[in-house]
């Protein structure tokens, strides 16, 4: 059953938004915490506004594993930024959808007239994902500190085994499904035999990714990114993930990583683990008239699902079809598309399910497929294999970035969605508009 909001009572707008460069985990704490990221795409952001960082009414931010020194992050996000003490702020979790989960939630408080200005978004480090004791090194622990005299802790000493000190990757169980038992690349080898995709077109389609990023970056289409600079006076400008000489041949060099031996879901057809944040504006008509504001664009409406957690890839198309059929729109009428690649054969399984008359009819209640979407106009300037996914910010990133393509190309409506860890899907369709009238 596909459960979905009403269209918005008041319009709501994107007017502005800002992303860190997205870094690529490379085995070891990345030189950002989540918070920092946040609050240096957010200082960017704020300094263009003609209003001040006290006059927002809301600050919601997506995160998904904030460290233990951030908790609610939003909150600590907005003082920063020095929203002052009377800003509320408040934090949401939908695996990869977080950052759309902020953004939808800063729309409600908007469309309902709660409030005027939120700052939305959505923040990840990745890399600083720590490593936990093991069940077992936890008792003994908990054990050894409740023991009262030598003796006690002699006899659990000579307990001890050096097998309670593997750790616990936590980032690796965070992507894995506790109800299911398998990891999200499992669910996209799923994905691929359910429509028969074949590993050739997964690194086709991989390589395209990182050939679209570098000819964005070349052509400077990701001015939505702002430089960040570490302790040591480094400056960050671009992704950092991009491998421009980057191949299907070379792509197909790879091995299974999820499914070894006999997968065809690699490392290389999958997305990056990847820290980085991404914070948009939202304004009500009031606030626009009040401020001046220039706009993105328009928020025409939100869809969530849900489906098996075994075939999570395929939320995006579960998400899309009542946002369509809800706003009487087809997949002609829109114009770009950005489906986030948390791997390839999951945005070629979208595809391939709209594209289904049996799918359509058996999963998601149509009378027949909703067509063929234009290929030309999906993830135009690269996606997630390539940019990275934060899983916090990546639901914030394909809305903004979504925006700038509709205005580049003088198009009027675009659609971002996400799979989402557990089974689920989101859609936002989102309207260019020239002023807010």
């Amino acid at each position: 059953m596909v459960k979905s909001h009403s269209p918005h009572v008041e319009p709501v707008y994107i007017i502005d938004g800002a992303r860190t460069p997205f870094f690529k985990a490379r085995g070891e704490a990345g030189a950002f915490a989540s918070a920092d990221l946040a609050v240096m795409a957010g200082q960017a952001l704020l300094l263009r506004q003609p209003f001040t960082a006290k006059e927002i009414d809301e600050v919601v931010m997506g995160c998904v594993m904030p460290s233990a020194d951030e908790a609610n992050i939003a909150r600590i996000i907005a003082l920063r930024l020095g929203c002052g003490h009377q800003v509320p702020a408040f934090t949401v979790q939908r695996n990869c959808a977080a950052g759309l989960q902020a953004i939808d939630s800063a729309v409600l408080s908007i469309s309902q007239g709660r409030q005027q200005l939120v700052l939305a978004g959505g923040t990840e480090a990745m890399s600083r994902a720590p490593l936990l004791y093991s069940p077992q090194m936890v008792q003994w622990l908990a054990d050894f500190n409740k023991a009262k005299t030598v003796t006690q802790r002699l006899q659990l000493m000579v307990k001890f085994r050096l097998s309670y000190l593997t750790p616990i990757i936590a980032l690796m169980r965070g992507l894995s499904d506790p109800i299911i038992g398998l990891n999200m690349g499992q669910t996209a080898e799923n994905v691929a035999h359910y429509f028969n995709i074949s590993r050739e077109e997964m690194d086709e389609y991989a390589a395209l990714s990182h050939n679209r990023l570098a000819m964005a970056q070349d052509n400077g289409y990701l001015q939505e990114i702002v430089p960040v600079f570490d302790n040591k006076g480094n400056c960050y400008q671009q992704d950092d993930g991009l491998r421009r000489d980057t191949t299907k041949e070379k792509l197909a060099s790879l091995k299974p990583f999820f499914d070894k031996p006999f997968g065809t879901v690699t490392a290389g057809n999958s997305s990056q683990i990847t820290d980085g944040a991404c914070l948009v504006l939202l304004a009500s008509k009031e606030a626009v008239k009040k401020y001046n504001l220039p706009v993105l664009g328009r928020i025409v409406d939100v869809s969530w699902a849900a489906l098996d957690p075994a075939f999570m890839g395929l939320g995006p198309a579960h998400a899309i079809a009542p946002l369509l059929k809800r706003q009487q729109l087809n997949l002609k009428d829109i114009d770009y598309w950005e489906i986030n690649e948390a791997f390839a054969a999951q945005v070629l399984g979208c595809v391939k399910a709209l594209a289904s008359d049996d799918y359509c009819k058996t999963k998601l209640g149509l009378p027949e497929a909703l067509g063929q979407m234009d290929m030309a106009r999906l993830n135009v300037d690269g996606g997630a294999i390539a940019v990275g996914h934060p899983v916090g910010a990546s639901g914030a990133r394909i809305t903004l970035h979504l925006l700038h393509i509709l205005k580049r190309q003088q198009a009027r409506y675009g659609i971002a969605s996400l799979c989402i860890g557990g089974g689920q899907g989101g859609a936002i369709l989102i309207e260019n508009m020239i002023g807010a009238e």
